[in-house]
């Protein structure tokens, strides 16, 4: 299949109010010239990047504001954003995450994360790829991972396990898709410099994450190419090619301890647990 080309199409970006949304959605606009359908809880965080991308990139944009842990608020999204038949690139970016003891990770917190997460995704692929399967249009949806997905994650487990389903999920439909103009790419960076890795509990591992320009932009390319599974980053592959080789048990060890010790750090002593 020839690459995707952005200029004067419509792009929907779920997440796009802050973080690794946002910056697409910037990069979209401002280097591809795509029109944006921008998707994410908060409006006033929509609206002002609408007013910057449709004054300074000189392209249209359309704010659609849902809570996508809520079933009803994704179809009735879906509808408004299907309903001119105009779309031509997804990327399902929007996300929760959890950093520390599963034990503390409250039920309410799990669930909006599960509905988030997978559920949201889930239901918007389907959603999607009716539609293209039907109008036989070109297109492509990019599904954001994670690296957490390939290699289980202690004291993120919850998120890991999301990440994961997801992964999955896509890497097996794409072999159902018809319409030989439409692309189903998954994205599985590692972790990046935004609001999601912000607080304490991070603190200690920022010199692991990625500068949330460059995840963006290797985001953008792994949609346009219609990569099947794309991780960004030269050692990021490398690292992820050799930890396949070692046992998942010794790996997962591994990471429990760097993670461990960068959540006591952020905690402080307790001598409890």
């Amino acid at each position: 299949m020839s690459k995707l080309q952005f200029k004067n199409k419509w792009v929907l970006v779920t997440g796009a109010s802050s973080g690794l949304g946002q910056e697409m959605a910037r990069q979209l606009a401002y280097q591809h010239q795509a029109n944006l359908v921008l998707l994410a809880r908060r409006r006033d965080k929509l609206e002002q990047l609408k007013t910057e991308l449709e004054k300074d990139a000189k392209v249209n944009v359309k704010v659609v504001v849902a809570d996508l842990s809520n079933i009803k608020d994704v179809d009735r999204a879906m509808d408004d954003i299907l309903k001119d038949e105009q779309l031509y690139g997804s990327i399902l970016n929007a996300g929760v995450t959890y950093f520390g003891r599963h034990a503390e990770l409250g039920w309410d917190q799990f669930e909006t994360m599960l509905q988030t997460n997978v559920v949201s995704v889930v239901r918007i692929t389907n959603r999607l790829l009716a539609h293209f399967e039907a109008t036989g249009n070109e297109g492509g949806i990019l599904i954001v991972s994670s690296m957490a997905g390939l290699f289980p994650v202690p004291y993120q487990s919850a998120y890991s396990a999301t990440k994961a389903f997801i992964l999955t999920f896509a890497r097996a439909l794409t072999h159902e898709i018809k319409n030989p103009r439409f692309s189903l790419s998954v994205y599985a960076p590692g972790g990046i410099v935004t609001e999601m890795t912000a607080g304490e509990n991070f603190h200690d591992l920022q010199g692991w994450l990625m500068p949330v320009k460059q995840a963006a932009k290797e985001g953008i390319y792994a949609l346009q190419t219609r990569k099947s599974t794309y991780v960004p980053g030269l050692l990021n592959r490398v690292g992820g090619f050799f930890m396949n080789l070692l046992p998942s048990k010794f790996i997962t060890g591994k990471m429990s301890k760097v993670y461990e010790r960068a959540l006591n750090k952020a905690q402080g002593p307790n001598p409890k647990i």
